[in-house]
């Protein structure tokens, strides 16, 4: 992925209000990656953008499709009866614990 350079000065700037707590939760994070604060909520928000890319691309598989297995095609039709937000909050849950259990090897 081709990374975009930018100074500050040129960079489009956004004011964010974060709950309570949430700041040294980023801070904490970015150090554990070696980030700038700024760095690592970029790096979150194209990978959270990123993966709802991807998830309307693999909504298009077809239940009928000979590449999905019987336990897939039932896994991913009741996925598609969950409202977006659902399916946007499971995702993000199991992007997390990927994220936690590559963490901890």
């Amino acid at each position: 992925m081709k990374q975009a350079t930018y100074s500050s000065r040129t960079a489009d700037k956004f004011v964010v209000r974060l709950p309570d707590g949430m700041r040294e939760r980023i801070a904490d994070v970015a150090r554990n990656h070696h980030r700038s604060m700024n760095s690592e909520i970029i790096a979150r928000l194209e990978q959270s953008m990123l993966q709802e890319g991807n998830l309307d691309a693999e909504l298009n598989v077809r239940l009928d499709s000979p590449e999905l297995s019987l336990h897939e095609r039932e896994l991913l039709q009741r996925f598609r009866q969950l409202t977006r937000r659902q399916q946007n909050a499971l995702v993000a849950l199991i992007a997390h614990d990927a994220e936690m259990a590559a963490e901890g090897a």
